[in-house]
């Protein structure tokens, strides 16, 4: 036979396969990639917004002997250059760049009785990270007498800040320590070139005076290089540290579960490479198995859309070479009765499928690339599945139909009747995946990180169980239709409703399409009005009205004032928040004192609020079971306990907390402003300069703004798009395949009479219950598929934090 002619024949079968299988191997190959870039945005901006303490890698050994001193940087170098041999591969792609210190630390100034410490700290790029403001760069050490023996003294710089919160002097000399002494001599005076470097989260002792406990200060003074050599951790408190800073731009989050397993491996191999003196700090492995476990969510949840969505797409080419079959189906029947061997009939639809999906899936493949990002392997493995689920089936559907030549049937005229070891299996099918969904409701949240299988497959499960029931039972309550139709003298509805209840191979193409079709849309729009919902009470739990402006100090009460004459201001509602005693030991509690009415009536339609409180206290759970409280709050204070709360919007969520009136205070120290109305949080923060400025619109932003959120969000609607565009050509399809049937019927019909307005009507008669019927169907399970998904998925990460409630 000649292919090509036959290609020519059926060209406008041959366009529609060539648009759908590009359509649909674009999509499945440029989704993965676009989300695959997402997860890597997440995890750079996991990293770079984490400490960089905490991200990077830092080698650091406490020097307690002399033996272990390192009196010169090549010392130091030769050590970075072993912990950087050491670094794993997954690690070693990531590290760039780096420095090393050396720093004493509490070391007390002498005579200040503990309150003031003075450190001395090496850091190996100190002259690339300051500016010296006044003074010079500290030199060499020298020597002095103290209490009748020779002690060193180090020439050294301090931070700017030092000089007013320590009371330091330029050209001062100060001796530290405890018992052996040394002298740090102020030589110069510096400030940070870039103090927002990310660098100066592993110095910050350097750049900024710090209290570890009331009434103590400490800072860390620089020391030459040639002050190494006078350095010693014999008799003070010194750490050796080689920072090895992460590139968060180089992290791939395909690679999560290596990087955890590099940094556990070498934290191992600094360990034995130093006998156990020298170890590994770093926060990375927490950040990366909270990125792990939000990344988990999102990619079992994408999974689920973007596996039905492939199926889907499998399904209306496969609907559309099964149109392209019928159209072959004389010319293959005769072939057939004329001797034809059973592989040329095969060959024959294969080959024209294959020339119209092989070049289209090679080209949507190919389009996927202009989607930035990376190349996950289901990229490659999608437009494969779509050629093999269309070349398969157009060359397994002739070898059924055609294994005997001259095999004349008509499916619409008898109904076919299922074998019991086909029921028994179907309804086995059924029985499982129930109690799958049971199964996964009860178990809730694996504990174990990656994908869950059992996850995966139920929805699978639950959608073949929903079609065997629809195929099974959409046939009876059409029959019962039938029935009642017959009793009139119509003859159009009996006629369109008998062909539809006629249980038909091609009539289950359409359902098998748009049952998954619109299960997967009506999940992924569940999915997404819940998180969305979930979103914006989080928000709200954030922030606890519209505007809010808390401060550290108390506020002035003529920045109130303009406060409540800014633009766009309607009402303001005075708070005072701290920490209280509780009776008089040793119990303490969060507090808050605010008008509970005014704060009620700002908050008005937010899905979040308090009781009314007019006299006594509202207290959290953890001081549940008392009748009255008594505190200690810039006065003694006894209040009876109005009720519980288990939280207080914008506040406190868990703990010991409580809300009290603010009238009970004898002078309030206002230090939190809740705002009603939509003034410019910049001018707000201009008017409160000690103020930090929220409002309930940013904070949803900021949440909205997540990378792995935007991704899961940006898919739900590309997919749930691409779903309905397909569920449309499935119905068109579906009404082709019966096409040359309904066509014979009507021709008959015609010859009694039948209209051009009847056999319209005869047409939708046909096709439409199957489709109304699928649709029902269709949208329950995707309503159920969130229920039984629920528990089993945390939305947490992408919903500020706050559990969504699937199908709740």
């Amino acid at each position: 036979m000649r292919i090509w002619l036959l290609a020519r024949e059926h060209r406008a079968m041959m366009i529609v396969l060539l648009v759908l299988t590009s359509s649909a191997c674009l999509l499945v190959a440029g989704l993965p990639r676009a989300l695959q870039a997402s997860y890597d945005e997440a995890l750079h901006r996991k990293l770079t917004a984490a400490p960089a303490e905490l991200a990077d890698l830092t080698v650091a050994q406490e020097v307690r002997a002399r033996e272990h001193d390192l009196h010169e940087r090549r010392e130091f170098a030769a050590r970075d250059r072993l912990w950087r041999e050491a670094l794993p591969a997954p690690l070693r792609r990531l590290v760039s760049g780096g420095h090393m210190s050396a720093k004493t630390h509490l070391t007390p100034i002498t005579g200040t009785s503990g309150h003031a410490y003075l450190n001395l700290g090496w850091l190996s790029d100190a002259n690339r990270r300051v500016t010296w403001v006044a003074g010079r760069p500290p030199g060499a050490p020298s020597a002095m007498r103290y209490e009748g023996r020779t002690i060193p003294v180090f020439e050294v710089g301090v931070v700017e800040e030092a000089l007013k919160e320590m009371d330091l002097r330029l050209g001062q000399t100060k001796v530290i320590g405890e018992s052996d002494y040394a002298a740090a001599k102020i030589v110069g005076v510096f400030r940070a070139r870039d103090p927002g470097d990310r660098y100066w989260s592993h110095n910050v002792d350097v750049l900024r005076v710090r209290s570890l406990r009331p009434l103590e200060k400490h800072v860390t003074a620089l020391i030459s290089d040639a002050g190494l050599s006078a350095l010693s951790g014999e008799g003070r408190f010194l750490t050796y540290r080689w920072v090895l800073p992460v590139n968060a731009e180089a992290a791939a989050a395909s690679a999560v579960t290596d990087m955890r397993t590099a940094v556990a491996g070498f934290g191992r191999a600094v360990g034995l490479r130093s006998n156990g003196l020298v170890h590994l700090q770093t926060g990375l492995p927490k950040l990366l198995r909270d990125f792990l476990a939000a990344l988990s969510t999102a990619q079992t949840v994408m999974y689920l859309v973007l596996g039905g969505l492939l199926a889907v797409a499998a399904g209306v080419i496969v609907l559309a070479v099964h149109l392209l079959a019928e159209r072959l189906e004389g010319t293959l029947a005769l072939v057939r009765a004329r001797g034809g061997a059973l592989r040329q009939v095969v060959a024959v639809p294969a080959a024209l499928t294959g020339i119209a999906v092989v070049p289209a899936a090679a080209a949507g493949y190919a389009l996927s690339f202009l989607v930035p990002g990376p190349v996950p392997p289901i990229v490659h493995a999608g437009p494969p599945l779509v050629v093999l689920a269309a070349i398969g089936y157009a060359a397994l559907r002739p070898a059924f139909v055609h294994r005997l030549p001259l095999r004349e049937r008509r499916d619409d005229l008898v109904a076919a009747r299922p074998t019991a070891r086909r029921v028994t299996l179907e309804v086995l099918v059924v029985v499982l995946a129930l109690a799958g969904a049971y199964l996964l409701r009860a178990r809730g949240l694996g504990e174990a990180t990656g994908q869950d299988p059992f996850l995966l497959v139920m929805p699978v499960a639950l959608t073949v169980a929903v079609a065997l029931v629809l195929l099974r039972c959409y046939p009876y309550p059409l029959r019962l239709a039938v029935r009642l139709v017959a009793r009139s003298r119509a003859a159009v509805p009996f006629l369109g409703l008998t062909r539809a209840a006629r249980a038909r191979p091609a009539g289950v193409l359409p359902v098998l399409i748009l049952l998954p079709a619109l299960g997967v849309s009506v999940f992924a729009a569940v999915v997404s009005d819940d998180v969305a919902r979930t979103q914006w009470l989080a928000s709200w739990q954030r922030t606890g009205a519209p505007i809010k402006i808390t401060s550290d100090i108390e506020i002035p009460q003529d920045a109130i004032e303009r406060v409540r004459t800014t633009p766009g201001v309607r009402e303001v509602v005075l708070a005072q928040t701290g920490e209280v005693q509780i009776g008089y030991g040793g119990e303490r509690a969060q507090a808050i004192a605010v008008d509970v009415a005014q704060w009620r009536r700002i908050l008005h339609d937010a899905p979040v609020g308090l009781p009314a409180l007019t006299d006594g206290v509202l207290v959290s759970p953890a001081l549940r079971g008392r009748d009255t409280l008594e505190i200690g709050w810039q006065s003694r204070l006894k209040l009876p306990v109005r009720g519980v709360v288990e939280s207080v919007p914008g506040f406190f969520d868990e703990g010991r907390f409580l809300v009290v009136p603010i009238g009970v205070q004898l002078r309030p120290a206002v230090n939190t402003l809740l705002i009603d109305g939509n003034a410019a949080l910049s001018e707000l923060a201009r008017l409160v300069p000690s103020g930090t400025v929220t409002s309930q619109d940013s904070e949803l932003a900021a949440i909205r703004d997540d990378p792995l959120t935007s991704a899961v969000r940006r898919s739900f609607v590309v997919v749930t798009a691409a779903l309905a565009a397909y569920a449309l050509i499935a119905v068109v399809l579906a009404l082709l395949v019966g096409a040359p049937e309904r066509a014979r019927a009507v021709s008959f019909l015609r010859t009694l009479g039948l209209s051009d307005r009847q056999a319209r009507r005869l047409t939708v008669l046909e096709v439409l219950p199957v489709v109304l019927v699928t649709a029902v169907a269709g949208l329950g399970l995707g309503v159920l598929l969130p229920y039984v998904l629920g528990p089993a998925v945390d939305l947490s990460p992408y919903a500020g934090d706050l559990p969504v409630d699937l199908g709740g």
